[in-house]
């Protein structure tokens, strides 16, 4: 019996392009019927595709048909259906984060790559850090902070020079932004069980921005991010070239 595929794709002509001609070369069905979503687009394309359809326990092979593409597969348009049942299957959990802004409103997001918190303003921002409920930096003077999965680790967490974390390891990064004070601190590593917050120390005059998956908030005075077991994403990749592999290769680029 046939896959039944739900093709998903950016807006980018390209991409529109390609979901027409995979439409008539192998059907459609919604999402919610579906065995398997291809996305076409790019990596923030695949993390929009993954958080629409994460009630649905579908998985969802990506095409690059966007910039980068780290999650996504070389786009081809023959022989779709046996690359999908050959697949190789990831497992990830996101980040589930609760900010509260400094009008004491409070905005929940889930972030399949990493929760960032960023200077909104022209000076630094200064935070303090408390993981499972001990103070284990005061004060942190710096451009901002993140907490990274081990699948966003080569992402925004890289350029900001954090470590590359394997994607089977229980280990979440937390990364300084360009950090004044204490001079040169990188991070850490923490299990990924840990429950982390941190705060935003003189907010009225150093603003700063919280960002789950690009999903903003401002003027934020507080944030509390762990790991969310309860929720799982399921990506595919084509053999040779799962998330593992990509992770390796990206060190050595």
């Amino acid at each position: 019996m046939p896959l039944k595929i739900a093709f998903a794709a950016s807006r980018a002509p390209v991409a529109q392009t390609a979901r027409a001609t995979l439409i008539g070369r192998y059907g459609d069905v919604p999402t919610k019927t579906a065995d398997v979503i291809v996305a076409l687009g790019g990596d923030g394309f695949m993390l929009q595709t993954l958080h629409a359809s994460q009630h649905l326990n579908v998985p969802v092979y990506g095409m690059n048909r966007g910039t980068i593409g780290f999650l996504m597969n070389e786009y081809g348009e023959a022989d779709l259906e046996a690359r999908l049942e050959a697949a190789e299957e990831a497992e990830l959990n996101p980040l589930s984060m609760t900010a509260l802004d400094t009008a004491g409103k409070s905005h929940h997001a889930l972030a399949i790559n990493e929760v960032s918190l960023l200077r909104a303003g022209p000076q630094a921002a200064k935070l303090r850090i408390t993981v499972d409920g001990r103070l284990r930096m005061d004060e942190l003077v710096c451009d901002g902070a993140l907490v990274s999965t081990p699948a966003g680790s080569t992402a925004y967490n890289y350029s900001a020079h954090g470590p590359v974390l394997p994607i089977g390891s229980d280990v979440l990064a937390l990364t300084a932004v360009a950090a004044f004070r204490p001079r040169r601190w990188r991070g850490a590593l923490l299990p990924k069980t840990a429950k982390v917050r941190i705060d935003v120390l003189e907010g009225d005059k150093r603003p700063v921005m919280a960002e789950a998956d690009s999903r903003s908030f401002r003027d934020i005075a507080a944030v509390e991010i762990q790991s969310e077991p309860s929720v799982v994403h399921r990506i595919l990749f084509d053999p040779g070239h799962g998330l593992e592999e990509r992770l390796i290769s990206e060190q050595f680029n």
